[in-house]
């Protein structure tokens, strides 16, 4: 795809990483996994999809995850990678041996802010999953070592913006000044996730997290969107948050009717709450409501984004999405279906991105589709044009510090908090993630 400023209405294409390269002129990208479990391995094989990305090498301590890994990249055409996962820390040696572009680091948690900054510190950038860091020196470290090092850390695959239905077309209405100036934005993660956490061959570690921890311990899906939306780090940044728990039943009483009350999650003590409720206020004034909730039964939440001439309202769970329009939309205080608004203000990056299939759909969690994800599309650009990827680390890291801050004021009983300014006062001069 190549998209001129004129055709993308604006955008700020480089900081996007288009170069109009062609692929067959340039060496190839080399490109190393660090867990290739059900998430990774998504990744893996939509990074094998596209022409020109090799996979020298696969790093996983789970050897069912490794090999199947391995046999991906045989049956893509490519020579057989080199393994790595003798150790939990093996990544640490992939890195300091092998020559390669990038590192995508797709294990669980505790392991993203470690790979993150050894992949720096090697001389490699590096694509975290969510959430990149887990506490505030993590956040601290990865800044400062993408800094020392002129290397990246970043969200850049982190689909909730890019690859969303209504995300992109609201952003575009949002630089058109359709809603006007954007006041306050209600999102979350509200998924339930009972059984994920009792499903020891998917993500045997995240029932841990709600034994040990209690605050929004997942906030990068709506904060993806909310930042580019509210220029976050880009002309405004977060000021600070409030953060409320409810208690926490509703993952021993599902463990009882699995297991029986015999069983030690029926009555393990959890300190994380059922329901998560942070608030979050911006320098200039802007209110983001945040909530976090995987243990209740519920359908997917809502999206709501409400500016000074009118409002966005994804309902949730396939409820479909409205809009109103201050003197625009055809009756009064009501709603109307977004569809016609949607097929207006479609972003030009969406309308204009049409890749050729490939031979088969994408495996693993998140897809099924046989596009190429346009978050990969721009992370192969900005690597083969050498630029940060739109979403960069200081971004990044603001995005998933709301997880150690919304910790911290539960354990305060709701105090404020005070977010770190990354950019060191850049934020005031950064342009938009686009411009449009």
């Amino acid at each position: 795809m190549k998209i001129s400023a004129a055709t993308a209405g604006g955008l700020a294409v480089t900081n996007l990483g288009f170069a109009g390269i062609n692929p067959q002129e340039e060496k190839a990208l080399r490109i190393g996994f660090v867990g290739v479990g059900s998430r990774g391995s998504y990744h893996l094989d939509a990074a094998l999809g596209i022409e020109g990305v090799e996979v020298p090498a696969i790093c996983d301590i789970n050897d069912t995850n490794l090999y199947r890994a391995k046999r991906w990249i045989e049956e893509s055409g490519q020579p057989t990678p080199k393994l790595y996962g003798k150790t939990k820390t093996d990544f640490v040696r992939m890195c300091e041996e092998e020559d390669l572009d990038a590192v995508i680091c797709a294990t669980s948690w505790k392991w993203h802010a470690p790979v993150c900054i050894t992949a720096m510190k090697n001389e490699k950038n590096v694509v975290s999953e969510v959430p990149i860091i887990l506490t505030m020196d993590e956040a601290w470290e990865v800044v400062e070592t993408s800094e020392k090092t002129g290397k990246w850390a970043t969200l850049a695959l982190e689909q909730a913006l890019l690859e969303s239905y209504y995300a992109m077309p609201v952003l575009n209405m949002i630089r058109q000044n359709v809603f006007g100036s954007i006041l306050h934005c209600v999102g979350g993660y509200v998924h339930d996730l009972r059984m994920v956490k009792f499903n020891p061959e998917e993500e045997p570690w995240r029932l841990q997290h709600s034994v040990d921890r209690n605050g929004n311990l997942y906030p990068d899906h709506p904060m993806n969107k909310i930042m580019a939306m509210m220029d976050i780090n880009h002309g405004d940044r977060l000021d600070y948050l409030v953060s409320m728990s409810s208690g926490a039943t509703m993952i021993n009483e599902y463990a009882d009717k699995l297991y029986g009350e015999g069983h030690p999650y029926a009555k393990q003590r959890m300190n994380q709450g059922d329901v998560n409720v942070s608030l979050i206020r911006t320098v200039k004034g802007k209110m983001i409501t945040l909530n976090f909730d995987t243990n209740t039964p519920h359908p997917r939440g809502i999206f709501k984004v409400q500016g000074t001439k009118g409002a966005f309202l994804n309902k949730g769970s396939g409820q479909g999405f409205s809009i109103y329009v201050d003197g625009r939309s055809p009756e009064g205080h009501q709603w109307e279906d977004a569809d016609r608004w949607f097929k207006e203000y479609q972003h030009p990056l969406v309308k204009n991105y049409n890749p050729p299939p490939r031979k088969q759909a994408i495996r693993g969690h998140g897809s099924g589709s046989k596009i190429t994800p346009l978050t990969w599309h721009l992370l192969v650009e900005a690597l083969r044009a050498g630029k940060v990827p739109f979403f960069d680390v200081y971004d990044s890291v603001t995005s998933s510090v709301v997880s150690p801050l919304s910790e911290l004021s539960v354990s305060k009983k709701g105090q404020p908090v005070d977010f770190p300014d990354f950019t060191k006062g850049k934020w005031e001069k950064r342009l938009p993630i686009e411009l449009g």
